[in-house]
């Protein structure tokens, strides 16, 4: 064979950071840029948070969008569910990207495809107009479902709730960002037009475009997608497996617990989701403020990500420790639940802006530890799959928010104060699904796992056929159930016992 048929010779990387046998980070330090753990992690967080940035960059400024384009509040409803609908069906697709070609391809080239349409709202002049863009502009919300995938391939289960939470509460940032950041550069091209408002708002929207082109072409040439390298090369070279997106698709979507953590997940995520499209126009509107003030007191809502979301992947990681996964289960139960009553006493406080802001802020921080606490989770369901997972659950989370949408803030017949009392009852009941999951060695929140029943047994016998193990191809996953030990009650645990990582 020719030297240029030949395939590439791996040679085993070297690192920087503890690792563990999967060559996954054993801790996690958001001041370093280590490449390749770190650098993955801001890459992931900076373009998910951009993406946050641009779908919703019209809610604080829909005050002169509505008049200029005579919106309707069924055309603004509209147009708020086009903006977290549409990405539903590019999150599911995501996951089968990431499991097949890699989470940096797939970040990089929802980016860059949702960029034009950043651009074209300049040249809107119609309520159909309007909602076209806002939903081109929320399929980059699906680069959430990458840097997920990315966050779980990069770091160990020490750390990988803490990781992925604040990866994504970073990125989740943008959306409170968003509600100050637009009325000012609005403000700024109101000044450049010489008072065109109805010209301000579209130059505003070049911002978003530019920062997607910017981090669309970054995370290609400073990310990786594995430890070892990436996806190409390890194809290539025979160390990973070349998945099939028929496979994992059906590995997927055959497990019950997938399915729960959709319909979860729906109500935390999903929430937040409606909230970035509601809250800056119920205080404007409720509380007859300023369209500067509204965006500045809504934005206190999404700026809880700076440190919420963490929490919930640090208690999650922190709860393994003491109880296994039967802990992570719990955390995330009693948080999502606790959000739901504060969600409905936040809809009861419509008569007092200072209650509404105090219990937003503590709400807020609900949904952010909850969003933590079920990636905390997810890394679990499934090995083979989990790019597929992570896209559904994270499909969950827009198809929630599309239901809060229609069913409690698209209606003029219902008043927005009674719509977040009824989503907060909503959450409640949607949270029960967590009580049905139940890993078969580890059990579920209120039953103990089987001692006979081992990881081997669930992430390779139940995903992988006697032929392909044969083949080696369930290698790498042999090594993702010892390092999955930790999960098991402390009693049944090997020797060494894991510690948390420290920030």
């Amino acid at each position: 064979m020719s030297a240029s048929l030949a395939q590439p010779e791996w040679v085993p990387p070297t690192y920087s950071i503890p690792v563990d046998s999967e060559n996954k980070a054993k801790s996690l330090n958001i001041f370093s840029f280590s490449h390749p753990h770190h650098a993955a992690f801001h890459m992931s967080w900076m373009g998910f948070f951009v993406s946050f940035v641009s779908t919703f960059a019209a809610p604080p400024m829909i005050a002169i969008i509505r008049e200029d384009l005579d919106l309707t509040k069924p055309d603004l409803g509209s147009a708020g569910l086009a903006a977290v609908t549409g990405t539903i069906g590019a999150r599911v697709l995501m996951g089968s990207v990431c499991d097949v070609v890699g989470p940096r391809y797939g970040l990089s080239i929802v980016l860059l495809l949702s960029a034009p349409f950043c651009f074209c709202m300049s040249y809107v002049t119609t309520p159909v107009g309007f909602l076209i863009c806002r939903m081109g502009i929320g399929l980059g919300l699906a680069t959430f479902v990458a840097s997920q995938f990315w966050m779980s391939c990069m770091f160990n289960g020490k750390c990988v709730g803490l990781a992925n939470a604040t990866a994504a509460g970073w990125g989740n940032l943008g959306g409170g960002v968003t509600q100050f950041l637009m009325p000012l550069i609005f403000r700024a091209m109101t000044s450049a037009t010489e008072g065109r408002v109805f010209s301000a708002w579209r130059w505003a929207y070049l911002v978003p475009g530019l920062l997607h082109t910017i981090m669309g072409v970054a995370v290609m040439f400073v990310g990786q997608d594995l430890p070892e390298g990436n996806f190409k090369f390890l194809h290539t070279s025979g160390q990973i497996e070349k998945k099939s997106a028929l496979n994992t698709q059906y590995l997927g979507i055959t497990n019950y617990r997938m399915w729960c953590m959709v319909a979860t997940y729906g109500f935390c995520f999903g929430v937040e989701l409606t909230m970035n499209n509601i809250v800056a126009a119920y205080l404007y509107d409720q509380f007859e403020l300023d369209l500067v003030t509204a965006g500045t007191l809504a934005s206190t809502y999404g700026l809880m990500n700076l440190f919420a979301r963490s929490i919930g992947g640090y208690v999650s990681d922190l709860m393994s420790v003491k109880f296994g996964m039967r802990g992570r289960l719990w955390t995330l139960w009693v948080v999502q639940t606790v959000e739901g009553v504060l969600c409905i006493f936040m809809g009861l406080a419509k008569d007092s802006l200072a209650s509404t802001i105090l219990l937003m802020v503590a709400f807020s921080i609900c949904v952010q530890a909850s969003e933590g606490a079920s990636y905390g989770i997810v890394p679990y369901i499934t090995r083979r799959a989990l790019g597929v997972v992570s896209g559904y659950i994270g499909a969950g989370g827009n198809a929630g928010s599309t239901i809060c949408m229609a069913l409690f803030f698209t209606s003029a017949s219902i008043p927005v104060y009674q719509g977040i009392m009824y989503m907060g009852f909503t959450i409640i009941g949607v949270t029960l699904l967590v009580i049905p999951i139940h890993f078969p060695m580890w059990g579920s929140m209120f039953f103990p796992g089987d001692p006979n029943v081992s990881e081997e047994d669930y992430y390779i016998a139940r995903e992988f056929t006697e032929d392909e193990i044969k083949e080696g191809l369930a290698l790498p996953v042999q090594k993702f159930c010892q390092n999955s030990y930790q999960e098991r009650a402390p009693s049944m645990r090997p020797a060494e016992s894991p510690v948390v990582a420290k920030v």
